[in-house]
């Protein structure tokens, strides 16, 4: 057994406290170091997939099960009427994923490498879909503006738009996510071969591994990913008024980094050994799925639960951290090479955003 799975001690020891009543921070704690061992499970069971099914199916599966645990807190919250919370995640994890995680994965993987090579094509297709996405999810806050409103407030929880913004952002909701269905045709049949290419010598790597366990032990690291994840989540919030955080600040960063742990650890660590196509699937792809797939979801169910259906209306600091963050990604990948100066060129701006927020 590899060392850091000893630390799944603090999953039990996280729910213990929780249930114990126990301060905000040590939960927050406990929670934080139990995502590491369920991520490290994620990672080997995403790099045994990868290597018998390709790059992209593999990335997306790791996305999938990644983001299943932000789509149920997000849920929640939206149970709770705590929209704005829930835009700022959705922002959080499109951005996170972008620069924190597309970053980092850049600075190990070139660090000892003059450059590493990815697909063009499939990376700007990715790049593509995130464009459309920043598009829609930019144009109600435009409506809303030309029609004589106002954008969001920071530190609201939840604004009412009206009906038209409301019927506005479900048809865009329906538009994002057929496009996400084409998007996976594209990737997953019409051209596989170039999201997909199949290599035997990487299978070697894991020969003791069948499809059916790797696919097994990333279902069970998902679940416990999404119990740590609530856990922290639960226990960010009253957390942060202890050190004197935002709920806006928290929401984007601390919530978004802490409940996508575990890809990030994946993209690092596939990136460390040299194999930035199924990084690179992650990191955009991940942000491709949030935006083009987990945002208009929560649209749909704002429908059926909640006070109020959730209208797409960001505000302008989450605007304009959405837009850089996609141009870059688009001018990252243009290429197909990248170096770790790139990395930290990405990670440079992600620090710039979070000074911002933390100002804002």
């Amino acid at each position: 057994m590899r060392p850091v799975y000893f630390l799944g001690i603090f999953i039990p020891t996280a729910l213990g406290l929780e249930l114990a009543h126990a301060s905000p921070l040590l939960v927050f704690g406990a929670a934080a170091l139990g995502v590491i061992p369920t991520a490290a499970a994620m990672g080997e069971a995403t790099e045994v997939i990868a290597s018998k099914t390709g790059p992209g199916i593999g990335g997306l599966l790791n996305v999938t099960f990644g983001n299943a645990p932000e789509l149920i807190t997000a849920f929640f919250a939206l149970l709770e009427g705590l929209q704005e919370v829930v835009k700022a995640s959705i922002v959080g994890s499109i951005i996170g994923n972008i620069l924190l995680v597309l970053g980092a994965a850049m600075v190990v993987g070139g660090a000892k490498r003059d450059k590493q090579t990815f697909s063009a094509t499939a990376a700007n297709a990715q790049s593509g879909m995130l464009l459309l996405a920043l598009a829609a999810l930019i144009l109600p806050a435009a409506f809303q503006l030309i029609h004589g409103g106002g954008l969001p407030g920071i530190g609201e929880e939840r604004v009412d738009f009206g009906s038209d913004l409301e019927r506005l952002s479900l048809a865009v909701a329906v538009v994002l996510i057929a496009s996400y269905a084409a998007g996976l045709v594209f990737s997953l049949k019409t051209h596989k071969r170039v999201f997909n290419p199949y290599d035997d010598s990487e299978a070697d790597e894991h020969t003791g591994w069948t499809m059916r366990r790797a696919v097994v032990q990333l279902a069970v690291a998902a679940v416990l990913v999404g119990l740590t994840s609530e856990l922290l989540v639960g226990s960010v919030s009253e957390a942060s008024k202890e050190i004197g955080l935002s709920e806006f600040f928290v929401g984007v960063f601390v919530v978004a980094i802490v409940g996508n742990a575990a890809e990030h650890w994946v993209a690092v660590l596939a990136a460390a050994k040299d194999k930035m196509d199924l990084a690179v699937n992650i990191a955009i792809g991940s942000s491709a799925q949030i935006a083009l797939f987990v945002a208009p979801v929560l649209v749909l169910l704002s429908f059926v639960v909640g006070p109020n259906p959730l209208a797409l209306v960001f505000n302008g600091y989450e605007i304009a951290a959405m837009l850089f963050a996609v141009l870059i990604a688009n001018f990252a990948t243009q290429e197909g090479e990248t170096n770790w100066f790139e990395g930290v060129q990405l990670l440079a701006l992600y620090v710039v955003v979070g000074l911002v927020f933390f100002f804002a």
